[in-house]
Order: C-alpha cells, then structure tokens, then sequence
C-alpha cells in the first residue's frame, strides 16, 4: 500500500504546473499542459501494479521478460474535469477500461447529488484509478470512491492535478485506503470552496466555458 498522499514534485510536472496557474494562459494551451501533467501524474499511480513474466524470444535468445498481472485497469473520470486528466492517462495505458461518474452539488445541502455512473465489470478484479483535476473540499471525491466500492472495486488510487489539506483530510477520513496522487498540496479553500492559490475552476478553464 501507497501512503495516503503522495506529492509528485518533478521538476517538469511543477514547472506545467505554474504555467497552468496563470490567469493568462490561453484555454488551448491549458488543455495541452494537463494532458501533459496527467501523463507524467500517470507514472506514478502506476507505479505498484503488480507484474508477472512471460517468456519471450528476443533477436538474440529467450527470456522471462515482466508484463503486467492481471485484469486490464479501469480508469475513472469524475466528470466533467476529470476527462482532462482521463485523457492522458489513457494515452499511457490505452488498454485500460473506462467509466464515468457524474455528480453535482446541491446549492441548499451542498451534497453531492448523483447524475450519471457507467462504470466497467469486474471492478473488484481490476485496479481503479479515479481522476478529477481538483480536491477541493472532498465531499464529490469522497462520493465518487464510496459508489466505486459499492460497485465492487477493492484497489482504488486517486489521481488529482492540485489537493487542498481540507479535501486531503475529508477523503482520508471516509477513505483510508484509498492513496492521493497529486501534484500540489495548496494552503487552503475559500469561503466559496475553491482551492487557494490553485488555478480557479478547471473545467471552465479547459474548455473555455468562463
């Protein structure tokens, strides 16, 4: 097992990173760096599946090489930010499966409210990789995990672009197995629940909805 929160401090992910933050960075350009930020976040929440071998025959001889065990991984967008991050990690593992969870927030409770959840067969043979680009206060993350256990799944990673330490805390809370990578730890929300510093709302950021 990872431990809870692990923060990829490459030096190529964080340099992305900051050109993402400012407020001047063009919606196409914004799209770009996190398909290339997922990639590289990619690496790393793949960086335990387990592998066996396989014999092989190479131009010179034969060998037990390493190959991945196991059922092809499910990759899950929380949408609908999340597909920019799905997006990248797929390029890196295109044999992964896919499914989609769909939540919004009830304005009067502010509870996550359920709209959309298509999501792969087998989750409880298959590792889960759950992508939004922000955690905020945790409370949609938290719901996205709680319906992927309940549909079975049993390894779950969680894989975000910026964290902030409410959200960190709220998923360890309700989900104590389930590791957080992430590019950034921010320092905290504001009153309306957004990440500060962060980099304002990803999803009107990627596709020019603001």
């Amino acid at each position: 097992m990872q431990q809870h929160l692990t923060i990829v401090d490459h030096p190529l992910i964080q340099h992305k990173l900051t050109l993402m933050r400012e407020k001047t960075t063009p919606t196409a350009v914004f799209r770009q760096l996190l398909h290339e930020i997922s990639l590289l976040l990619g690496y790393e929440v793949t960086r335990d599946l387990p592998t066996t071998t396989r014999r092989i025959e190479t131009p010179l001889m034969e060998m037990d090489a390493p190959v991945l065990k196991g059922k092809k991984l499910a990759l899950v967008s929380i949408l609908r930010a999340g597909n920019g991050l799905l997006n990248g990690v797929l390029e890196l593992i295109p044999s992964a499966r896919v499914g989609f969870v769909g939540l919004y927030r009830d304005e009067k409770t502010l509870e996550p409210v359920q709209y959309y959840f298509k999501v792969p067969e087998g989750l409880k043979d298959r590792r889960v990789i759950a992508v939004d680009p922000m955690l905020a206060t945790g409370n949609s993350s938290a719901k996205a995990i709680e319906l992927l256990k309940q549909a079975g799944a049993t390894d779950i990673r969680f894989m975000c672009l910026l964290a902030a330490p409410e959200g960190v805390a709220r998923m360890k809370e309700a989900h104590p197995d389930v590791p957080i990578v992430t590019a950034a730890l921010d320092e905290r929300l504001n009153e309306k629940g957004y990440i500060l510093p962060g980099l304002g709302d990803a999803g009107d950021r990627m596709f020019g909805t603001k």
